[in-house]
C-alpha cells in the first residue's frame, strides 16, 4: 500500500497502470501487488512526479492475519481458503478501471441485473466516451443522457447516475464527507437516492473505497456460493447469509471475495464440462 498526499487526477493516476487506487479522507492510497523491481519504478515514478510520499506498507501480513483469523473463526472457510492458497481480491482490483467512490458506484450501477461479462462491455464503451477512464460526476452531467443510453444503459440506471452526481455536485452530498462515514452511515446517505439499494452501495464500499468489513446479503451469487460451500439444503436468505456471515468479522470482505472467487471457479468448471460434452457428442 502507498500513501500520497492530495487527489491525484487522471493524468498523474495513468502513470500508475498497475495499481488500483481510492481517495481516503485528504489522501490516495495505491494498492497491487509488485515485485521489488516493480515496487521501486513505483517510487521513482513518485518522485519524478514530484508527489508527497506519506507511508509504504507491505500488506501481505494483513492479508495472512486476515486469512488465519478467518480459518480459526469458521472451518468450512478454512477449507476454500486452503483451496486457493494464493487468492489475493486486490490483484483482481487491478484488472477494473481506475475508480473512485463515484467511479465504483458508477460499476455498480451499470452491473445491476447484468452480467460481469456484459457490465465490462458497458464500462468499456463508456470509457471509450470519456478518453479511456469512467466519468466523474462533472463528467456525467455536461454529457448528454443518450450517450449514456448508447453505450448500454437502461434509461433508469441514466437517471439514478445523474441524480447521484446532482448530489455530489450540489452539496446535497459531501463527497469527502462520505469517504470517512461508517460504513452504515454511507450506506443509508447513498440508499436514499431512487435506484440505489444496498447491494450498489456495499459493493461501492468494497470497490471504491476499500473496507474490510462488508457483506453483500441479497447477491444472489453470493447467496449460491454460500448454499454450495456450508452444503446448505436450500437457498439461504439474507438474514442467514448475515448469521453465517458474523463469524467472518472484522474481515467480511475478504470472505466475501473468497465466496464470489468460488462461485466463478465453479461456474467456469461447468462451463468447461459442457463444452467438453457438446464436443464429444
Amino acid at each position: 500500500m502507498i500513501r500520497i498526499k492530495g487527489h491525484l487526477g487522471p493524468t498523474l493516476l495513468s502513470a500508475f497502470p498497475a495499481m488500483a487506487w481510492k481517495q481516503q479522507g485528504p489522501e490516495t492510497v495505491l494498492t497491487g501487488t509488485l515485485d521489488q523491481p516493480g515496487l521501486h519504478g513505483v517510487l521513482a515514478e513518485i518522485e519524478a512526479l514530484s508527489l508527497d510520499l506519506l507511508e509504504v506498507r507491505q500488506l501481505t501480513d494483513w492479508l495472512e492475519q486476515a486469512r488465519s483469523q478467518l480459518r480459526t473463526a469458521d472451518p468450512v472457510l478454512a477449507t476454500l481458503i486452503a483451496a486457493q492458497p494464493d487468492f489475493d481480491p486486490r490483484q483482481r482490483m487491478t484488472e477494473l478501471p481506475a475508480m473512485d467512490l463515484f467511479g465504483a458506484l458508477l460499476f455498480q450501477i451499470v452491473g445491476q441485473q447484468l452480467s460481469v461479462a456484459a457490465t465490462r462491455r458497458i464500462l468499456e464503451r463508456i470509457e471509450e466516451r470519456f478518453g479511456g477512464r469512467l466519468p466523474s460526476a462533472a463528467d456525467v452531467l455536461a454529457t448528454d443522457p443518450a450517450r449514456f443510453r448508447d453505450a448500454g444503459l437502461s434509461w433508469r440506471k441514466v437517471s439514478t447516475l445523474r441524480d447521484l452526481a446532482e448530489r455530489l455536485s450540489d452539496g446535497r452530498l459531501d463527497p469527502k464527507a462520505l469517504t470517512t462515514a461508517a460504513d452504515d452511515e454511507l450506506i443509508a446517505a447513498l440508499t436514499q437516492i431512487p435506484g440505489i439499494g444496498p447491494w450498489t452501495a456495499q459493493g461501492a464500499l468494497i470497490i471504491g473505497l476499500g473496507r474490510e468489513d462488508v457483506v453483500l446479503p441479497g447477491d444472489l451469487a453470493l447467496r449460491k456460493a454460500v448454499r454450495t460451500v456450508y452444503a446448505l439444503d436450500h437457498l439461504p436468505a439474507e438474514d442467514e447469509v448475515l448469521a453465517i456471515a458474523e463469524k467472518w468479522r472484522p474481515y467480511r470482505s475478504l470472505a466475501t471475495a473468497y465466496l464470489f472467487s468460488a462461485a466463478f471457479d465453479e461456474g467456469q468448471a461447468l462451463a468447461r464440462r459442457a463444452r467438453a460434452a457438446s464436443e464429444s457428442s
